[in-house]
């Protein structure tokens, strides 16, 4: 048997629930110690949100973030020693708009503390970018892109200064707009017309991934003024450009960028693919990234970590 080329892929936001990661903090120290060290460098029981919740308290966009990048490297965690003592390597990563720094994290581009930091106040930044009820984000099913982007441009032309944006290119069947609440519900109505199987408003707290968060956008960029980067161990392919980086200063202007950009997931994918990955592990709370792979290729070779269960399956995937 060939050794497999190995691509981890991390979840972001829309992949939470309450009790996430439970099982690998009670199974393993490892696992353990990122939930305590999420919780020292926060300075508030980020854990027992994520174990306990309430769900409307997880929910909200500055404990999400965080939450999700701690349950995903807490699973790295436990990942890592049991690839190694079978000489597996992790040859790339990739990360879903928050997941992109759960990537870094993977790649060592920067510490753990550091990104739980960031994301956090990503978040904070981010829910207070635009005022509640003036954004909305879509999911359009069923559409080709060409006209979606089409039904975006005109919509914004005809009701500037409103915006509505492509935010997520999550599969050729699903993309997701984001803007001014009464355009991206034009929009959502026009694709419906033109052909699309269902234009469905997402419950999310602001226009993810659009020309609005550009205030979250300039805060960010100072944030990441104060984190120390590193060239990363493994390349990391982009959300806003879907090319593979590997230095400090590059990546930092990458993930700035992010947060007004396109998340260009399929070509992150694709990237993958032309770099002959033969196995994608979807590392961090729910299967999402992995059903968007079906959707992007059915033949590609994807499992996910998320619980001892779901590890040992993975490990066995790997090694038969």
């Amino acid at each position: 048997m060939s050794t497999p080329t190995i691509a981890l892929l991390f979840p972001g936001q829309g992949s939470q629930s309450v009790g996430m990661g439970r099982a690998f903090y009670d199974a393993n120290p490892e696992a353990r110690a990122v939930f305590q060290e999420a919780d020292d460098t926060l300075g508030f029981s980020l854990s027992d949100i994520i174990f306990n919740g309430p769900e409307d308290t997880l929910k909200l966009t500055e404990n999400t973030q965080p939450a999700i990048l701690t349950v995903s490297i807490a699973a790295l965690r436990v990942l890592q020693p049991e690839l190694e003592a079978r000489n597996l390597t992790i040859a790339y990563a990739a990360g879903h708009s928050l997941g992109e720094y759960s990537a870094h994290v993977a790649a060592q581009t920067f510490s753990f503390a550091d990104a739980v930091r960031t994301v956090r106040a990503r978040g904070q930044f981010m829910q207070a970018a635009v005022p509640a009820g003036q954004g909305a984000m879509a999911a359009i099913l069923g559409l080709n892109l060409a006209d979606i982007e089409a039904a975006c441009t005109a919509v914004s032309a005809e009701r500037a200064p409103e915006v509505v944006t492509t935010a997520n290119l999550n599969s050729p069947d699903q993309t997701v707009i984001s803007g001014s609440a009464a355009a991206v519900a034009r929009v959502a109505e026009l694709c419906k017309e033109l052909g699309a199987k269902r234009a469905v408003m997402l419950p999310v707290s602001g226009p993810f991934h659009s020309p609005l968060m550009m205030p979250a956008q300039h805060q960010l960029e100072h944030q990441l003024e104060s984190v120390t980067f590193q060239p990363a161990r493994f390349p990391v392919a982009s959300n806003i450009d879907a090319q593979f980086h590997l230095q400090p200063d590059t990546i930092r202007d990458t993930l700035i960028r992010q947060v007004t950009g396109t998340v260009r997931w399929v070509e992150c994918i694709n990237q993958l693919q032309l770099s002959n990955v033969t196995n994608y592990i979807e590392v961090g709370p729910g299967k999402v990234l992995s059903g968007l792979n079906r959707q992007i290729d059915r033949t590609l070779n994807t499992t996910n970590i998320e619980d001892p269960a779901s590890l040992e399956k993975t490990l066995a995937a790997l090694t038969t």
